[in-house]
């Protein structure tokens, strides 16, 4: 029987990128006994022809458009993506492919042994960086990291690369509780797995760097150290509860 999985990806004025992105979604070969269910792009309130692209783009699998009018951050486009995700497995991935759709076989083993949350990492010392980052951008995140690490007492070794596997039981219980918008969403998400005692795998792999990055050093930097403390904020003031008693278990 087959693994289903649905691949999330979030799109901002993604308009120059999305016939690359979509080529890549159309190259890519199931592993065997992978299953794609439906790929969901979530249009973060482009202002461009994103979303006209996206309607126009013709997929080899099964496609959901979900669409709003205001930029909200990568955060509210996960959690909605999230929301509307039916597989045994929701993966996310950048629109921009810096890690490629071909490297899901790296985590195949670790979805065939059922691992809850499955993440990318570049920076465990056996990734491959085809592209670096500038040196202060790429320092800078080697300190959120440690400091992550520090604060939510979750020790991975790369909270922010954007190719994230999550079972079903783990983005059911995860995504409703999820309320960073931009970019600290993914530390929440990892400290929401941590927990809820949902295994964490870790797996390195191929990571390109795009110049054309949309995050803006000084301003995300700061506002990802303030989010980080929100965390913390929410499990104090009991934010992350579910909303009726029940037993989350992993696998």
């Amino acid at each position: 029987m087959s693994t289903t999985i649905d691949i999330i990806i979030p799109v901002y004025n993604e308009s120059k990128r999305l016939k690359l992105t979509v080529q890549a979604l159309n190259s890519f070969v199931p592993p065997r006994g992978i299953k794609v269910n439906k790929i969901i792009f979530v249009n973060d309130g482009s202002t461009d022809n994103t979303l006209q692209k996206l309607k126009n783009a013709r997929l080899k699998f099964s496609k959901k458009i979900l669409s709003y009018s205001h930029n909200q951050g990568k955060g509210t486009a996960i959690k909605l993506g999230f929301l509307n995700a039916t597989a045994d497995y929701a993966l996310f991935m950048d629109a921009d492919m810096s890690t490629p759709i071909s490297e899901f076989k790296k985590l195949l083993p670790f979805v065939r042994q059922k691992i809850p949350v499955i993440i990318g990492t570049r920076k465990n010392g056996h990734s491959t960086v085809t592209v670096h980052q500038p040196w202060i951008r790429e320092h800078l995140g080697k300190v959120f990291t440690l400091i992550s690490q520090l604060v939510l007492n979750t020790w991975v070794t790369d909270f922010t690369c954007g190719f994230k596997a999550f079972s079903r039981p783990a983005y059911t219980t995860i995504s409703p509780l999820m309320t960073i918008n931009r970019w600290g969403f993914d530390s929440e998400i990892i400290f929401l797995a941590k927990i809820f005692n949902f295994p964490i795998q870790e797996k390195s792999l191929v990571w390109a760097n795009d110049p054309a990055t949309k995050v803006n050093l000084l301003k995300d930097i700061y506002r990802s150290f303030k989010e980080l403390l929100q965390i913390r904020l929410n499990h104090f003031l009991g934010k992350y509860q579910l909303s009726s008693p029940s037993t989350v278990i992993s696998g």
